[in-house]
């Protein structure tokens, strides 16, 4: 089997498991699937340094982003911990998940910039429609349409950034290795 269908699979459950856990208040379930998930990732990868740059260069753009949405009044989310006010690390968890993704299963985003546009500004605002309105683990706070927007803009720049950082740090390890 590819290894870019796990790769999409274990996105999608790490995406659900966060998601699904912190609409009923357990907002480390998706920490364990995505352990897995990077410890996978990270064995398979022909490039698992780029991949794990990548995730902490994705959890800091990732709590960087969605904290100015929610101290923008835009999106909120279930107060965890103590985070009110800043991304919670859950939502965290999800860039980081989404960043293994970018040499794998998205790597085709790596060479087209502007179809990563489009899959920022759709899918980006879609996910946390879902995860407000199908899991209330989060809020777009009214009106509905501004958040959205601003989520799209963000995702938009976010997405071919991170997939261009992707093709970056891939480049990089292959030339460290063969120097």
């Amino acid at each position: 089997m590819k290894s870019w269908l796990p790769n999409m699979i274990l996105f999608q459950l790490c995406w659900f498991a966060f998601v699904a856990g912190a609409g009923r208040g357990l907002y480390w379930a998706g920490f364990p699937l995505l352990l897995v998930f990077a410890l996978w990732q990270l064995r398979v990868s022909p490039w698992p340094r780029a991949d794990l740059a990548l995730l902490a260069i994705a959890a800091l753009l990732g709590f960087s982003l969605d904290s100015a949405w929610v101290r923008a009044g835009l999106v909120e989310f279930p107060p965890a911990a103590g985070w009110y006010g800043w991304a919670p690390p859950w939502i965290v968890g999800l860039w980081m998940a989404f960043a293994l993704t970018l040499n794998h299963s998205l790597a085709f985003l790596k060479r087209r910039p502007l179809p990563a546009v489009v899959l920022g500004a759709v899918g980006g605002p879609l996910a946390y429609w879902v995860a407000a309105n199908a899991w209330n683990a989060a809020v777009l706070v009214a009106p509905q349409s501004r958040a959205l927007l601003a989520l799209a803009l963000g995702w938009s720049v976010a997405t071919p950034l991170l997939a261009w950082m992707a093709a970056r740090l891939a480049l990089r390890e292959l030339e460290a290795r063969a120097a």
